[in-house]
């Protein structure tokens, strides 16, 4: 008998520990060189790891159970050939086969109907199960494909007007009823970014001396920007010329003028390290919790590259297809709670960076302008820095000029 191990292997420098999310081939199923046979959850991404030789499958680690890099997670007994044995996966295909009348009723495999990670939270987001999708993959797999094609037919098949039985509409007016004082509970394990994000946020507030300014734009001019070029912008680039671009421009603009909030302290905490360039980090809600992927180079990229990075970023986010290198970096953050109706905020920083900007809603106000009342469409801004890099007066006068490009746009186009 010879038997190997099979170790957790080596995701990212930052990645010590990681979760067995799931197992893709049953404990005791033959399987072949290179084929997957379980799924890694990092607090980064989630990949699938690979047999390394031939043989027999035998579980060390159960689904669920979090594992240091370098820990034994399952064992091979090369020795088992294809033909020499028949485990459990290859018994159930067998049958299957002999099944000549409806070789479509499945494979038998166990990754038959297990949607992928990216398919999970995209059938999650549009509450499909595994019976609303055929998987196309690898042993019937469900693959993002899939459940994209689902959710298309969901959208376009008509839509059946079915009546309950008065005795079915009577029972579920009761359990309605009966649901009202509830006292249920339930229990369910963090998911391994959940619990990174809780740890980092943490550490953010008890490692930094964090304080928050604020301050408030004028959004008008960039109203008028957007209604007066939008329909060009979109002809030409594709893609529409939204808010963030224009945030995310102005803030590179002033961070490259004032490298200092740009900066971050290393981790002996007895330098401070300046960039002469701006990843801006895009935090993006996910199924899974907040993910902040950056735009890199932003103040060497025009409005429609930078909407476009932005765009691809937030559909592979939720989708759960980020890599590593898509999640690594950033020297400063922005983060927008005015998408879900947030008026004002203070966000936490994102370690090891010493700032992030906070936009809010938009909300029209009565306004003094020149001696007279106006109503203007108004934002707050909040920005959380960590006051051991930056200074009070830094912080306010980041947010003043940040202010004064967004209020006059113009500037901002002609770089004055």
């Amino acid at each position: 008998m010879s038997v190997i191990e099979l170790k957790v292997p080596v995701i990212g420098e930052s990645v010590t520990e990681v979760t067995l999310s799931a197992w893709l081939k049953e404990d005791g199923a033959y399987i072949e060189q290179d084929e997957s046979i379980c799924e890694f959850e990092s607090d980064k991404a989630t990949i699938e790891a690979p047999a390394e030789k031939a043989g027999k499958l035998i579980w060390v680690a159960e689904e669920g159970a979090d594992l240091e890099i370098g820990a034994v997670y399952a064992k091979i007994d090369t020795s088992v050939s294809g033909g020499g044995s028949t485990p459990k996966e290859v018994k159930t295909e067998t049958v299957v086969e002999t099944k000549t009348e409806n070789p479509e009723e499945g494979s038998g495999s166990y990754a038959e109907g297990h949607p992928s990670p990216a398919a999970a939270k995209l059938m999650e987001e549009n509450s499909l199960s595994v019976s609303d999708i055929k998987g196309t993959g690898k042993d019937g797999r469900i693959t993002k494909e899939d459940v994209l094609k689902a959710i298309e037919a969901k959208k376009t098949a008509p839509k059946k007007e079915v009546k309950a039985p008065a005795k079915t509409e009577e029972k579920a007016a009761g359990t309605a009823k009966a649901s009202l004082f509830s006292r249920a509970s339930r229990v369910e394990k963090m998911s391994r970014m959940r619990r990174t994000i809780a740890t980092r946020l943490v550490s953010a507030k008890n490692e930094t001396a964090m304080l928050t300014t604020f301050n408030e734009v004028d959004m008008s001019a960039i109203f008028k920007l957007r209604k007066t070029y939008q329909e060009d912008f979109v002809n030409k680039y594709g893609v529409k010329l939204g808010f963030m671009s224009l945030f995310a421009k102005a803030c590179a603009k002033v961070l490259m003028e004032m490298p200092g909030v740009n900066a971050q302290i290393s981790e002996n905490e007895k330098e401070i390290i300046y960039h002469d360039y701006v990843d801006i980090s895009i935090a993006i809600s996910t199924p899974s919790g907040l993910v902040v992927p950056p735009v890199h180079n932003v103040e060497s990229l025009n409005f429609a590259e930078v909407e476009l990075a932005i765009k691809a970023l937030a559909v592979k986010a939720r989708a759960g297809s980020l890599t590593l290198q898509e999640m690594t970096g950033g020297t400063f953050t922005i983060t927008n709670g005015g998408v879900f109706g947030s008026m004002m905020s203070t966000p936490i920083i994102n370690p090891p960076q010493s700032a992030i900007l906070g936009m809010h809603a938009i909300l029209e106000r009565p306004m003094a302008i020149n001696g007279q009342v106006e109503i203007r469409p108004m934002m707050y801004l909040a920005l959380s820095y960590d006051h051991r890099v930056i200074d009070g007066s830094s912080s306010v006068s980041f947010l003043v000029k940040v202010k004064e490009l967004l209020e006059d746009p113009t500037r901002l186009l002609l770089d004055i």
